[in-house]
């Protein structure tokens, strides 16, 4: 298993994860969490200030995805993502659960909930995701994360600061 802090790292590689202000909140075999603070510039519909549901689709890959990872799984690509939503998501933070439901060979599931601050579901989904036969090391060695960090180095204030 990876820790919160190596996975918090990991996420914040990708610029978009930055812009969306994703933090990993719980992180244990159970499963991990991820909160997303909100954003006005992820509003689709100003007449009820609902969040546009690419946002929560995007929310619900990334957390199934990480969830893998986080159970050492080497996932590595979305293969097949299917996103319901259950009522409009008008305030934030939002928090979304993820959880294993079966590890493969060459494909990998997991579910994801997506809730507002009163724990009102807003979405949830599974994804299916592209992995290998091997799993991650402590490091998250098997995955091309790794590369990247020492490419790129931790996200810096200044990235995670700029507007789109």
């Amino acid at each position: 298993m990876i820790d919160r802090e190596r996975l918090q790292e990991m996420l914040h590689i990708a610029p978009f994860h930055r812009w969306l202000g994703l933090e990993i909140a719980t992180c244990s075999d159970q499963g991990i969490a991820i909160t997303m603070p909100w954003r006005e510039e992820i509003v689709s519909n100003p007449m009820i200030g609902s969040a546009h549901g690419g946002i929560l689709a995007s929310l619900v890959d990334l957390t199934g995805l990480y969830t893998l990872l986080a159970g050492g799984v080497a996932a590595r690509a979305t293969a097949d993502l299917h996103v319901d939503y259950h009522r409009p998501a008008t305030s934030g933070p939002l928090t979304a659960h993820g959880q294993i439901v079966k590890i493969g060979r060459q494909i990998s599931v997991a579910e994801t909930r997506v809730l507002e601050p009163d724990d009102k579901l807003v979405a949830s989904g599974r994804g299916a995701y592209f992995s290998s036969t091997g799993s991650l090391d402590q490091r998250g060695g098997t995955i091309d994360l790794e590369q990247a960090l020492a490419t790129q180095g931790p996200a810096t204030s200044a990235a995670r600061s700029t507007p789109a």
